[in-house]
């Protein structure tokens, strides 16, 4: 076994620690009701670790271009994970930008196309898969998540910023209106679809302007979560050798409050609309008595019932809601 896998093995059995002690919720024990845990999912904190073990099966998806044998031999390593898949089993695939899977394999398949593999795993009932990159997410990815049915309505796709000259600097490759446009389709494509979205604020020379249209653009799209975080320079980044970090650290933790608070705001509102609505949610664990989940949507819901739910789907019926949680009875 070599370094690398090793060293990969070792954090899979970590993060698989945590992931059983913390539902997927957090990186500090169970959710609490009420606690912002919606918001904090620690999905975006596993890239390039591979766990399999009881009900995840978390995939590494490495960015570096020599990464053909590893591509090649992904699908074999699901076909064998597919073995250790029960009912209530998980995939979810990671990387820094997970649409670019494929491109330099022959023939060319996409994302879509391992998408619609593991769709065909048998006991596997949900598909997740980030981080996407505006620029490069396709069409036919999101009919792909709109027609398979494993695959759960939820994409996490980073727009960062709302000005197109901070978009620029940070060498995204896309403006503001063609992100509006990407997010239009999604959601014309898939209506139940929830969005979530990360943020950078004080990038090196963002205006106060430029920050208002951040703003403007989270309270246009309203985002299901937003994962927001103040510029700090990178050692070896771009950013770090040619930008100069000129936004005072009080002006970027006020920005950060602003958006946080816009941001509660927000998933009162979408939260709120499901109440007396059933859903569907996948058991993750038990805490302070409750049992607790996640539909396909990621949204967190607590219930109160006996027996073992561990690893079920179930319906439960929303009869509380909180920007952070939803809470109901078993339907």
């Amino acid at each position: 076994m070599n370094k690398v896998l090793k060293l990969g093995l070792i954090a899979g059995l970590l993060i698989t620690v945590l992931v059983l002690a913390g539902g997927c919720a957090g990186l500090l024990g169970t959710p609490a009701e009420g606690e912002e845990a919606s918001s904090g999912s620690i999905w975006p904190m596993l890239i390039f670790l591979v766990v399999i073990f009881g009900m995840f099966y978390f995939v590494m998806i490495r960015p570096q271009r020599k990464r053909q044998k590893e591509q090649q031999t992904m699908m074999a390593a699901l076909q064998k994970g597919d073995k250790v898949i029960t009912a209530g089993g998980i995939y979810v695939l990671l990387g820094q930008n997970v649409d670019s899977y494929g491109r330099d394999l022959p023939g060319k398949p996409d994302l879509a196309d391992l998408l619609a593999e593991l769709n065909n795993i048998d006991g596997l009932t949900r598909l997740r898969f980030l981080t996407n990159h505006p620029k490069d997410m396709s069409r036919k990815l999101i009919e792909a998540i709109a027609g398979l049915d494993k695959v759960c309505e939820q994409i996490n796709l980073p727009v960062q910023a709302g000005s197109d000259e901070i978009l620029k600097a940070m060498k995204r490759g896309y403006t503001v209106e063609q992100y509006l446009k990407l997010v239009g389709q999604i959601r014309e494509k898939i209506p139940v679809v929830a969005i979530s979205t990360d943020v950078i604020v004080g990038f090196p020379g963002e205006t106060a302007e430029q920050f208002g249209r951040t703003l403007n653009l989270l309270s246009t799209v309203k985002f299901d979560t937003v994962h927001v975080a103040a510029y700090s320079p990178r050692a070896g980044t771009a950013a770090a050798r040619e930008l100069e970090d000129d936004v005072p650290t009080d002006e970027k933790k006020e920005r950060l409050n602003k958006i946080e608070q816009l941001q509660e705001r927000v998933q009162a509102e979408i939260n709120a609309r499901l109440l007396g609505k059933s859903v569907e949610i996948l058991v993750e664990g038990r805490n302070k008595g409750k049992w607790y989940g996640r539909t396909r949507t990621d949204k967190l819901v607590f219930f109160s019932s006996g027996g073992d739910y561990t690893g079920q789907i179930v319906k439960v019926k929303i009869d509380k809601t909180s920007p952070w949680s939803l809470q109901g009875k078993i339907a």
